[in-house]
């Protein structure tokens, strides 16, 4: 049987795509272009505690609260940057700064090779700030999760990986 060999995963393998439609509109996962920062943080809770027969404390993850920091440099007819700013720009509450996004691992493709491994979640869009920087106008803040995390594929409609389509379920590895 023939060794594999271990090959660094770029940061480049990784691609995020947003859901751009309308809300009543079927999902449109667009490529989240431009962005300089997209930080993944899960944020354990923990559960710790002593018991007396012990001399060291246990801990066990009890939940988590992920979020990912962003910031990019804001283009203008870009899908992705134009719902942000919406929410950003108009000060949106509640449900109106949701947003659904996949996380693609192009690293990861099915055995045949046109599917990728993908999750899927809401996550609200917590503004911070805009205007950092004097070459382009830069938006940032964090995407805060609001729902499960969802495990699927995607395929993609031509070979330039700007639109993808998510399907939920199990993912068939190499």
């Amino acid at each position: 049987m023939a060794e594999s060999k271990e090959v660094l995963v770029k940061r480049s393998q990784r691609v995020a795509y947003m859901d751009t439609a309308a809300a009543e509109g079927p999902a449109s996962f667009e490529r989240m272009t431009g962005f300089t920062s997209m930080t993944n943080s899960k944020n354990p809770k923990e559960y710790s505690r002593q018991y007396i027969d012990m001399d060291t404390e246990t801990s066990d993850v009890v939940g988590y609260a992920p979020a990912i920091e962003y910031s990019f440099d804001r283009y203008s007819s870009n899908p992705v940057h134009e719902k942000i700013a919406k929410i950003h720009d108009g000060e949106l509450l509640g449900n109106d700064t949701h947003v659904d996004i996949v996380v693609v691992d192009l690293f990861k493709k099915s055995s045949a090779g046109e599917k990728y491994h993908a999750t899927k979640r809401t996550y609200a869009v917590i503004p911070d700030s805009d205007g950092d920087g004097t070459d382009a106008l830069i938006y940032s803040g964090s995407l805060k999760a609001v729902s499960a995390i969802e495990i699927g594929n995607v395929t993609f409609a031509g070979s330039d990986f700007k639109k993808a389509t998510f399907a939920s379920g199990a993912y068939d590895a190499d």
